[in-house]
């Protein structure tokens, strides 16, 4: 039976370049695959996955307005699928993550999910919370803390690198915007940020 997989960590885990190396391995065995990634995160280009060490592919985008159920249903049509690989699935919808489900259970399909658990408010996302309920595998990448030990956070950082702890949930960026530390890590420099605020007197963080 197909199974629906989460492979979640924080940033710079290397999500990506497993997703692609799982991708690599599955053709490489005369199987196909079907891509998907976010539509809102461009940073590699509208219908890419890139990774940091510069692999990529090009890929399916999804939003709200997608089904993927219907979407891979029709590629059906055109050529066998043996797995359907997505990245950033943090930001799939519960909707979306329900028809990944039919997608394993009622097409035989299995489906590889890589994404983030936590925004940088230490919250889930949407479709990381969705998947760690439905999926039927949870498997931790890990990512470094700048301490040595595994970062499980994500910082939002500043243009001078302080830390932020209000806004939108989403907002795509890379390094220079974030950065994977442990949770001791992550709140000390939340309370240095705010230290830092009140001291100069100037309003939270924004």
């Amino acid at each position: 039976m197909a199974k629906l997989y989460f492979y979640y960590a924080a940033m710079n885990a290397g999500k990506s370049t497993t997703l692609l190396q799982a991708d690599f391995n599955y053709r490489e065995r005369g199987m196909e695959t079907m891509l998907w990634t976010a539509a809102l995160d461009d940073r590699s280009g509208s219908g890419t996955i890139g990774s940091r060490i510069a692999l990529s592919a090009p890929a399916h985008t999804y939003d709200d307005g997608v089904d993927l159920l219907v979407a891979i249903g029709e590629e059906l049509k055109r050529r066998s699928v043996d797995c359907v690989l997505v990245d950033e699935a943090q930001f799939l919808s519960q909707r979306h993550v329900l028809q990944l489900c039919e997608v394993a259970d009622r097409l035989g399909i299995p489906v590889l999910c890589y994404g983030l658990r936590t925004d940088f408010q230490a919250k889930l996302f949407p479709g990381s919370a969705a998947l760690l309920a439905l999926a039927d595998s949870l498997i931790e990448l890990k990512a470094v803390c700048e301490c040595g030990r595994k970062a499980t956070m994500n910082l939002r950082v500043d243009e001078e690198g302080f830390a932020v702890s209000r806004g939108a949930q989403t907002e795509i960026g890379g390094n220079d915007r974030y950065i994977a530390l442990c949770r001791k890590h992550f709140f000390d420099r939340l309370k240095d940020s705010e230290a830092r605020q009140l001291s100069l007197g100037l309003p939270r963080a924004q």
